[in-house]
């Protein structure tokens, strides 16, 4: 696995959630939270990242990651450039390392990486030059560090600081899906009470992982008396064709809708990380539902990526 500190103990790269501990989650959260602004407000924003450049790199389709990074990065008052790879030299046969290389030369300070293949991210991070740092965007099915991070800060708006006393339930296609991996590492991270994994048997994770997982073969006995319920989107670009399950058939065996969403308790909250397949994995009235913080979800991703930006970051020398 990559180191992701200085010698001096700091975080300079976030390529999983995996081996921080809880002060340092909790710290995060906190930062984040500070950077949280309401639908209507002035956002919130500072020059703690001027005279640094950062460097989104994403060969897989982004909306929400790749705007909030951006965003992000500009808030905190740092130069931000998307860089189109299918446009790039990496279209011509060049590696990713090669491309990283070309724009260290250029002096870019920070890389946000999205990539299909596990461990790309991983060998950038252990390739670039010492005062780089490269964030994780979302790797493979392996992990999305920012979006696990989202998720807690979420869960810490709608029901307080004790995890201890939750039950997080997760839902749908977990062996294919990084926001679940990484929605472990965190919400175990930071002492979840229990953790319930649903899904049909093909689309449960590997035998040794999440191995503080319960697991259950129907919503109908894994979502009873749930505070939380994480939804899934089903990863048709990561299943082989025949894998690929019914869009009916898989609605009326784990889709989320009422009925189902009545299993939990009355103020359980329901997470999705989107895109949704609505008719597939939740229904219109439970995503638009009261109950829903799916939006809420979407305005933490950029308070989180500031507050992780800025901890990168905040070893070096910067601007006032």
């Amino acid at each position: 696995m990559v180191n992701q500190r200085r010698p001096d103990g700091s975080l300079r790269h976030l390529i999983t959630l995996d081996g921080l501990a809880r002060p340092e989650l909790e710290k995060l959260l906190q930062r984040a939270q500070g950077y949280v602004c309401l639908p209507g407000s002035q956002p919130r924003m500072n020059q703690r990242l001027a005279g640094i450049t950062i460097g989104n790199l994403f060969t897989e389709p982004s909306t929400r990651t790749r705007v909030s990074f951006e965003l992000a990065g500009r808030r905190l008052g740092a130069e931000v450039v998307n860089l189109e790879v299918q446009l790039s030299s990496q279209m011509k046969g060049e590696t990713m390392l090669d491309t990283i290389r070309t724009l260290e030369s250029l002096h870019f300070d920070m890389f946000v990486i999205r990539d299909s293949q596990a461990g790309v991210v991983a060998h950038v991070a252990d390739n670039v030059a010492a005062h780089v740092s490269v964030l994780s965007a979302g790797e493979a099915h392996v992990s999305h560090p920012t979006q696990g991070l989202l998720d807690a800060l979420t869960v810490l708006q709608h029901k307080g600081e004790r995890f201890d006393r939750l039950t997080l339930a997760v839902v749908g296609d977990i062996r294919h899906s990084r926001v679940a991996r990484s929605a472990y590492e965190a919400f175990t991270g930071l002492g979840i009470g229990e953790l319930r994994l649903i899904a049909p048997e093909g689309l449960m994770p590997q035998p040794g992982e999440f191995p503080r997982g319960v697991r259950f073969s129907t919503p109908e006995d894994g979502l009873q008396g749930c505070d939380i319920v994480m939804m899934l989107r089903i990863q048709k670009e990561r299943m082989q064709a025949a894998a690929i399950p019914d869009g009916g058939d898989y609605f009326q065996h784990f889709g989320l809708d009422r009925r189902r969403l009545q299993l939990a308790k009355p103020d359980a909250i329901v997470m999705h990380p989107q895109p949704m397949n609505r008719g597939i994995e939740i229904d219109d009235e439970v995503a638009d539902g009261r109950q829903s913080v799916i939006r809420d979800q979407v305005r933490n991703g950029v308070a989180v990526r500031m507050a992780v930006l800025e901890q990168v970051a905040r070893p070096r020398p910067l601007r006032a």
